[in-house]
C-alpha cells in the first residue's frame, strides 16, 4: 500500500492528512498558528515560523501517529494561502514577512497606478475586472516603492505554495493556474513569463518557473528529510492555492459545479467551460485541463466571527477555558430561535474591506435597524445573514454569465456550523452539500498528488473517490422571507457607499 501526503497552510490553522490508495483518510492532523496585523489594512505571517513550521510538524505528526513508514509515502502535495507575496534572496532566505493574500489592502496606490498604466481597456483584457487588492503585482510593486532595499535583495517573489515546495525541493516553482489566477499579468496560460508585463513592476528572473499543480517538480532533499521526517527523494508536485485545493476536494471537478469555502473568509470557485469576463469576478484557467474557473472572494467569513466572539461573546471564551465547551457552539445558541432578517437587523460585513463583488478595499461594516429589543445574539445572526446575502450576491453573478448553480459544495471550518449552512441555504435558495472528509485542501492536496504520480489517472476520477457528508434543503417559506433584506442589503452599500470611504479615512 502507498500513501500520499497533503499539508494546507491557512490564516489561522494548518492541516494535514495521509491518505491511501483508494483515497481513504488514514490520518490527519492541525496545528494553530496567528496573523499579524502591525498597522489597519496590513495582514502578514512569518513564513519559517508559520508556514514551514507547520509542515515539518504536522507532517512528523502524520507518520507517527498512523505508523507508516516514510518510505511508504508515495507522493507530497501541499498548499498554502493563495495570493500572498514574499520576496526571497538567492538563498531562499525570505527577507520580510509575507504579505497575506486580498486582505491586506496596503497596496492601494499601487492598484491605482497600474491601473493607470495600463489603462481601462487594456485592465479589462488583462485582468478581466478591476486591479484589487488580492493581485499579487500590485504587492510586489508595494515593496518595490516602499522598502527598496528588499526589492533590490529579492531573487524571487513567491507565494506561499512556491515557498513550500522550495524548502521541500530547493526549485523555484509555481502552478500555472495560481500564476495567472494571483500574479496577473506576469504570466502567460502556460507558465511562461511575460517579460513585457513585468516592466512597471519586477524583473521576469525574480519571478518562480511556471507548472502544471500535478507536475512532479522535484523530491524531497536531505535537509527536508531532515526537518519533515520524510524519507529523502520521495516525489513532490508544484501544489497550488488552498482555495483550489479545497475546491478539488469537495468535487469541483466540472462545468457548473460551486464550491463556496467557509473559512477566515469565504472564496468561491465555479468551474466554467470557457472564460467569463465579468469585472466583479476572476476568470482564469483552471488548474483541471481545458476548463476554467471563476474566481471571487469576500474579506469577511470566520475572521468577523471571531471578532464577535472576542468583542462581544467573553463569557463564551471562558466557558471553553473552564468547562472545555466550544466556544463558537456556545455563541449559536438561541441563534435558531430568532426568524429570518434578525428581527429587522441587517449588517454589512465589510469590517475588513471588501473584495468580490464590490473590490473596494475602503468599504466598511454597518449595523443597520438597531432598536433597543435587539440583543447581541441578534447582532451575531445578522452578521451571519449577511454573509449569506454576499454568498446570493455570487451566485447571482455568476448565473448572470450563463452559469447553471444549482447547489453550493461547502467547504472549510465554517461547514461545521449546521446552522449557518441551513441559513445560508435558505437565503440563496440552493441546496448546500459537505463533504465526508472536511478536512479541506489537504485532502485535495493528498488527492493530487495522487494524480502526480498516476495513481489516479486524471482529475475525473476524483469523483468516485470523493464522498457527501450532509445536504441542506432550502426551506422555500424561509427563503421568502429572505427575500426584502437581501434587496435592502444590495440597496444599503450603493447608498451609503461615500459615507463608508468617508470613514475609512479615519481607520487606515
Amino acid at each position: 500500500m502507498h500513501y500520499f501526503l497533503g499539508i494546507d497552510v491557512g490564516t489561522y490553522s494548518s492541516k494535514g492528512v495521509l491518505t491511501d490508495e483508494s483515497g481513504k483518510v488514514v490520518s490527519r492532523a492541525v496545528t494553530h498558528h496567528g496573523m499579524e496585523n502591525p498597522e489597519p489594512g496590513y495582514y502578514e505571517q512569518d513564513a519559517d515560523k508559520v508556514w514551514w513550521n507547520d509542515f515539518c510538524i504536522l507532517s512528523k505528526i502524520l507518520l507517527k501517529q498512523s505508523g507508516v513508514e516514510p518510505e511508504k509515502i508515495a507522493c507530497v502535495g501541499g498548499s498554502t494561502l493563495g495570493a500572498d507575496c514574499l520576496p526571497v534572496d538567492k538563498d531562499g532566505h525570505p527577507l520580510r514577512k509575507a504579505i497575506l493574500y486580498g486582505i491586506d489592502a496596503r497596496c492601494v496606490e499601487e492598484m491605482e497606478y497600474l491601473s493607470q498604466y495600463y489603462g481601462t481597456e487594456k485592465v479589462k483584457k488583462l485582468f478581466g475586472r478591476p486591479i484589487c487588492s488580492g493581485d499579487v503585482s500590485a504587492k510586489i510593486l508595494w515593496i518595490k516603492n516602499h522598502e527598496p532595499e528588499v526589492y533590490r535583495r529579492t531573487h524571487k517573489f513567491l507565494t506561499g505554495s512556491s515557498y513550500l515546495t522550495f524548502k521541500l525541493t530547493g526549485k523555484y516553482v509555481i502552478d500555472t493556474f495560481l500564476g495567472m489566477a494571483s500574479f496577473r499579468p506576469l504570466y502567460y496560460p502556460d507558465g511562461g513569463i511575460h517579460k513585457e508585463m513585468c516592466k512597471p513592476i519586477c524583473m521576469p528572473e525574480q519571478l518562480a518557473e511556471g507548472m502544471p499543480v500535478t507536475h512532479i517538480c522535484g523530491t524531497v532533499t536531505k535537509q527536508a528529510a531532515k526537518e519533515t521526517g520524510l524519507k529523502e527523494g520521495t516525489p513532490v508536485i508544484t501544489g497550488t492555492g488552498d482555495s483550489a485545493a479545497e475546491a478539488i476536494s469537495v468535487g469541483v471537478l466540472a462545468p457548473g459545479d460551486l464550491m463556496v469555502q467557509f473559512g477566515s473568509s469565504l472564496f468561491f470557485y465555479c468551474c466554467a467551460d470557457r472564460l467569463i469576463q465579468d469585472e466583479r469576478v476572476r476568470g482564469n484557467p483552471f488548474l483541471i485541463p481545458e476548463t476554467y474557473s471563476v474566481a471571487a472572494g469576500t474579506n469577511n467569513g470566520g475572521t468577523l466571527q471571531k471578532w464577535y466572539l472576542e468583542q462581544l461573546f467573553s463569557e463564551c471564551l471562558e466557558k471553553e477555558k473552564t468547562a472545555g465547551l466550544n466556544a463558537y457552539e456556545e455563541m449559536m445558541k438561541g441563534i435558531s430561535e430568532i426568524a429570518p432578517g434578525s428581527d429587522g437587523l441587517i449588517t454589512l460585513p465589510y469590517f475588513a474591506g471588501e473584495r468580490t463583488p464590490l473590490n473596494d478595499p475602503d468599504a466598511r461594516g454597518m449595523i443597520v435597524g438597531l432598536s433597543l429589543s435587539h440583543t447581541k445574539r441578534h447582532l451575531y445572526r445578522s452578521a451571519l445573514e449577511g454573509i449569506g446575502y454576499s454568498v446570493a450576491q455570487h451566485i447571482d453573478i455568476f448565473r448572470e454569465n450563463g452559469l447553471p448553480v444549482n447547489r453550493i459544495a461547502a467547504a472549510g471550518g465554517g461547514t461545521k456550523n449546521a446552522v449557518w449552512m441551513q441559513m445560508v441555504a435558505d437565503i440563496a435558495g440552493v441546496s448546500l452539500e459537505t463533504p465526508k472528509e472536511d478536512i479541506g485542501a489537504a485532502y485535495g492536496d493528498a488527492l493530487m498528488a495522487a494524480i502526480g504520480v498516476g495513481f489516479y489517472q486524471g482529475f475525473s476520477d476524483l469523483r468516485q473517490v470523493i464522498q457527501k457528508k450532509c445536504i441542506y434543503k432550502p426551506d422555500l417559506e424561509r427563503h421568502e422571507l429572505y427575500k426584502p433584506f437581501r434587496k435592502l442589503f444590495d440597496e444599503l452599500y450603493r447608498c451609503n457607499q461615500e459615507i463608508l470611504h468617508s470613514l475609512s479615512k479615519h481607520n487606515k
